[in-house]
C-alpha cells in the first residue's frame, strides 16, 4: 500500500485530524496490521522546522536486569482511531546484549514491534520479526522515525495528559511493566512532568 499525499492538499489541520503531524507516524489511524508492509512517498517529510525530535533522554525510568527504560511515551490519538505508537528509550547497562522481543498493553488488542525505514525515497513502515537487540554498553530509541510499539485495535482513544501501563518482554531481563504517559497528537517528545 503507498500513500501518496500532495502538500498542497495537506493542511495541518487534516493531518492533526488523522494524527499525521509528521512523516514517521503518518499512518496511525490507519489499520495496516492485515499489511506487511506500508510505504509513503517522499511527499510527506516533513519541514526540518517541524521534524521530530527523538524520545527524551529524561523521564521515568524502569529497570530489569541491566536494563533501564527511560521516558515511556505516546501521542493522544483522535477519537475513533484504532491505531497509537509507543515511544522510549532502552539502556543496555550490562556486558552482553538483550533483545526486546514483545510487548503487551491493555490498552490495545494487539502491539507490536514495528520499524519505519526509507527504501529508495520512499517511507516504509513493517513488523520487526525476532525483536529488537540491544548491544551491552548501548541505547535503543523507539522513536516516531525508527523502532516504535504499534498499539493496534485501540479499546479507547489516547487522551492528553493520561497514563497506561505496559507490558516489555526482553529475552534475558524477562517481562517489565512500565507506565506510558501520554502526550499531545502532535507531541515530538515525552510530555514534560
Amino acid at each position: 500500500m503507498t500513500l501518496r499525499f500532495s502538500p498542497l492538499r495537506t493542511s495541518f489541520a487534516g493531518a492533526a485530524m488523522f494524527g499525521m503531524l509528521a512523516a514517521p507516524s503518518a499512518v496511525q489511524a490507519q489499520d495496516h496490521s492485515d499489511h506487511p508492509a506500508m510505504t509513503m512517498s517522499p511527499s510527506m517529510t516533513m519541514k526540518p522546522a517541524m521534524a521530530m525530535k527523538q524520545a527524551s533522554a529524561s523521564g521515568p525510568q524502569f529497570k530489569a536486569g541491566d536494563l533501564t527504560v527511560t521516558a515511556p511515551w505516546s501521542r493522544a490519538t483522535p477519537k475513533g482511531a484504532k491505531i497509537g505508537a509507543g515511544y522510549l528509550t532502552i539502556q543496555n547497562n550490562g556486558t552482553a546484549p538483550d533483545k526486546l522481543v514483545g510487548v503487551e498493553s491493555v490498552v490495545a488488542g494487539k502491539t507490536e514491534i514495528h520499524e519505519m525505514s526509507m527504501t529508495d525515497g520512499v517511507m516504509k513502515m513493517r513488523p520487526v520479526t525476532g525483536g529488537v537487540t540491544i548491544e551491552p554498553g548501548k541505547s535503543v530509541v523507539l522513536g516516531p522515525s525508527g523502532y516504535h510499539l504499534m498499539l493496534m485495535d485501540l479499546k479507547n482513544p489516547l487522551e492528553q495528559g493520561q497514563s497506561f501501563d505496559a507490558t516489555l518482554r526482553f529475552e534475558k531481563a524477562g517481562p517489565l511493566k512500565v507506565t506510558f504517559q501520554v502526550g499531545g497528537i502532535g507531541a515530538g517528545s515525552a510530555p514534560k512532568h
